[in-house]
């Protein structure tokens, strides 16, 4: 491979990304600006979050990652980054109990502001105007002001980033992640919903498993690991001159490091082994993440690996499938089974909301939450047929109660969706389909927990 530098990418063809912003000089100028800006995140908890990622990757950890489809300027607020913590944290206390394994949590947070679309134009009532690509690029509003990409948009981004990510070190460390707690917001869960029995044997074994450790002088006063945890983001790799400006040589190892976050992932559209994105993250030392659709060949998977990870660096590179429940079985065992033959390290993630995507009769786009839990629970079952570790998800989601994913435990109808139907981009489960989930994947992992204990006695 050539050598390669942060800029490296711009001489390869670019997708999903403006090459139209009005004012050259002023995109310049906001570059430099953000080359010069602290860092987001550091090398040394990127390295981390690889170590975490390793331990997936070999069956010892589970990944929880989610959050926002794209993150909102206008909507930004400290109660909304909490609700959405709230809820992995939650989550991460059932899936940590029923799997029997640390849970490696990483939020879609921080830095999830741009988004590939289908289409580069949109057309209303005859007018046609680009489309909306996320906050940080241009404005949801239709008309030709808010469309045009606007450089300082990287500016509020950044500093939304920052403030975001202020808040979630203080959540982590501050006590608001005390172990107890969250078990407490789950048990109002279970008593609020409908399918509430189903998740009380859990939910009953886990205070009971707390109130031992609290007998046996187990407290966060003794083991403060019970009142912190470590919290990871994560976002799509897409608007490469804002990647590239705040992309650092670390002073530890002198090797490059992107420190917009913690893990940066590669898009379904995004991926071509010689485009701009697989260039770019190629020559970081984050975690990468690679959507794989329908459309990736296995021999293809593997010629990117070759180029993303060629000394095959465990927790180096998360694979997240999204292939609709219709399709899993038809397309994920020949992956499984080729990346496992060659002997690749990759932690096994499933994305279960974009291929599951619909257009309800009045209008909406969804996704319906029974097909979101079947597409998981059949990942599991292909991946541990192949002899893999099913080992993350990957999905959509944020604490506030919209009604944005139909059916699930609340049943929520097609008629429900324009109550609270509030995402700027894709549809979201909400926080109590969120838990729902959980619960069905901790079954799921208790499961095959049981199943492999039954067959080493």
């Amino acid at each position: 491979m050539t050598q390669w530098k942060p800029d490296s990418w711009r001489s390869k063809p670019a997708k999903h990304i403006p090459d139209d912003y009005p004012d050259a000089s002023a995109l310049q100028d906001v570059e430099g600006v953000l080359r010069k800006s602290a860092p987001l995140v550091f090398a040394g908890e990127a390295r981390n979050l690889k170590a975490d990622l390793a331990a997936a990757a070999n069956g010892k950890a589970f990944v929880l990652q989610g959050g926002d489809c794209a993150e909102s300027f206008k909507e930004f607020s400290a109660d909304g980054v909490r609700d959405t913590f709230r809820v992995l944290m939650q989550m991460a206390v059932v899936l940590t109990f029923a799997g029997g394994k640390p849970v490696v949590k990483l939020g879609r947070i921080a830095g999830q502001f741009a988004k590939p679309r289908s289409s580069n134009t949109e057309t209303r009532d005859g007018v046609t105007l680009p489309s909306y690509r996320g906050d940080i690029i241009n404005g949801m509003d239709f008309d030709a002001a808010a469309r045009a990409p606007r450089p300082k948009r990287m500016l509020r981004a950044y500093s939304q980033s920052a403030a975001t990510l202020n808040l979630l070190r203080a959540f982590a460390t501050g006590g608001y992640a005390h172990l107890g707690n969250v078990h407490q917001w789950n048990m109002g869960f279970v008593k609020r919903s409908p399918a509430g029995a189903r998740y009380r044997t859990i939910a009953d074994k886990i205070s009971e498993t707390l109130e031992f450790m609290d007998a046996c002088g187990i407290t966060p006063a003794t083991a403060p690991q019970l009142a912190a945890t470590p919290f990871y983001t994560s976002h799509e790799a897409l608007l490469l001159g804002y990647e590239e400006a705040m992309t650092r040589i670390d002073s530890t190892s002198g090797e490059w490091y992107d420190t917009s976050a913690h893990l940066l992932w590669i898009g379904d559209r995004t991926r071509q082994p010689d485009g701009a994105h697989i260039e770019f993250c190629r020559g970081v030392r984050n975690p990468i993440g690679i959507k794989c659709g329908p459309s990736l060949d296995p021999d293809e998977a593997l010629r990117l690996l070759d180029m993303l990870s060629p000394d095959n660096e465990p927790g180096r590179i998360v694979l997240i499938n999204r292939y609709g429940a219709e399709d899993v079985g038809r397309f994920l065992p020949k992956l499984v089974r080729k990346i496992e033959a060659e002997g690749r390290s990759v932690v096994w993630s499933c994305d279960p909301m974009h291929g599951n995507t619909q257009k309800t009769s009045n209008g909406y786009k969804t996704r319906p939450v029974d097909l979101i839990l079947r597409e998981v629970g059949s990942f599991m079952d292909v991946v541990h047929a192949e002899g893999a570790w099913p080992g993350g998800v990957h999905f959509e989601m944020t604490g506030q109660d919209v009604t944005e994913c139909i059916g699930g435990a609340q049943a929520i109808t097609e008629e429900d969706l324009k109550s609270r139907y509030h995402t700027h981009c894709d549809p979201r489960l909400n926080g109590e389909q969120s838990l729902e989930l959980a619960f069905l994947i901790a079954e799921q992992l208790k499961r095959h927990r049981d199943a492999a204990a039954e067959a080493a006695e």
